[in-house]
């Protein structure tokens, strides 16, 4: 039983779906219980509720309650929420009072590390940019190199998907390659990598020509400067039910405007007057599922930015579609100012 921080997994129902986003993350328990003015449990909200409603169709400004489990899941004691969690993967189970009135969170004991399905899936990462938004880093280091903590970005990229027995490494390098080898010549962990060497600059997916007839299964495609923390697990499953060419991991972004933000009409006519309004957006992250069949359709030495080999796929009328995780679950490190927060996040100092 956990009494500190209950309200970060309670909320009035009539936040919006990106407030209820926001909240999840800070909590980091993937859940929120929706409650009225009483405080009387009302809806279960949890992150695979809210994609399931985005993929249909639904909007960030829409009410928490529309994504939400109108039954959700309680208890009336630490015993009953004890047996209703054990062998379960709940992750938090709401007690309430005979007047339904939420008084505490179980969250359970010693909770153990999940531990994540064999993929088996092969991994491609885009190592080949300049980094030019890192420099002066980049002017001694490669990007891939550039360390956070204790490891360089791409090592611990690595390490994520082989939490998933994602072992399969293929490499695409250009500026400074040979350090970007010898590093991994040199490490005592024994990355099974396949090499490609790019000697003109390619773009985000021009590199991908150098791996036809490489590769002929489903891979996951990613740069070298984002890391994921969502399930791996779920975009697979999601890429291959829907039968997708190319799936794009995009993450739901806030952005908070601090002014009151004023709709005109005609003569001046002030039309709606917002204040400090909340913009929604879902963020590319630079890491996607693709079919090898899209390995195909690029051109050899040609430089292309891997999105706009999206818009060709859409443009043939084949699958292209979006998983969208919060915002919490992707990490970048492409700019000076992401670095540290990327640090912090992993190692919690």
């Amino acid at each position: 039983m956990m009494d500190e921080g209950i309200q970060k997994y309670i909320v009035r129902s009539d936040i919006s779906l990106a407030q209820a986003m926001q909240i999840i993350d800070v909590n980091a328990g993937g859940v929120l219980f929706l409650v009225d003015e009483e405080g009387r449990l009302q809806y279960s909200l949890t992150d695979g509720d809210m994609r399931r409603f985005l993929l249909a169709g639904g909007q960030m400004t829409a009410p928490s309650s529309k994504a939400a489990n109108p039954c959700p899941l309680y208890a009336r004691s630490v015993e009953k929420a004890a047996q209703r969690r054990d062998g379960k993967h709940y992750t938090a189970i709401p007690i309430v009072d005979e007047q339904g009135v939420v008084i505490d969170i179980y969250l359970g004991e010693n909770r153990d590390e999940a531990i994540h399905a064999a993929l088996d899936v092969p991994v491609v990462i885009n190592a080949g940019g300049r980094g030019t938004r890192l420099e002066p880093f980049t002017k001694v280091l490669p990007k891939p190199l550039i360390p956070v903590g204790d490891l360089p970005i791409i090592e611990i990229i690595m390490q994520q998907y082989q939490s998933y027995s994602c072992n399969d490494f293929h490499v695409i390098v250009n500026y400074k390659r040979d350090l970007i080898k010898a590093y991994f010549a040199d490490n005592d962990r024994h990355y099974d990598i396949a090499w490609y060497d790019e000697y003109i600059p390619l773009g985000t997916g021009g590199g991908l020509s150098l791996l036809r007839g490489k590769i002929d299964t489903t891979f996951f495609f990613s740069n070298c400067d984002n890391l994921l923390l969502a399930n791996y697990e779920r975009i697979l499953e999601f890429h291959r039910k829907n039968s997708n060419v190319i799936t794009m991991v995009c993450a739901c972004k806030n952005f908070s405007i601090p002014y009151g933000v004023v709709e005109m009409g005609i003569n001046g006519k002030i039309d709606r007057i917002k204040e400090k309004p909340m913009l929604s957006f879902l963020i590319n992250t630079g890491i996607y599922v693709v079919e090898p069949d899209v390995l195909q359709d690029i051109a050899d030495g040609v430089a292309i930015g891997f999105p706009d080999i999206v818009e060709q796929q859409r443009q043939k009328g084949n699958k292209v579609a979006v998983f969208p995780v919060s915002e919490s679950e992707w990490l970048d490190m492409g700019q000076l100012s992401e670095l540290e927060k990327m640090r912090t996040r992993l190692y919690g100092e």
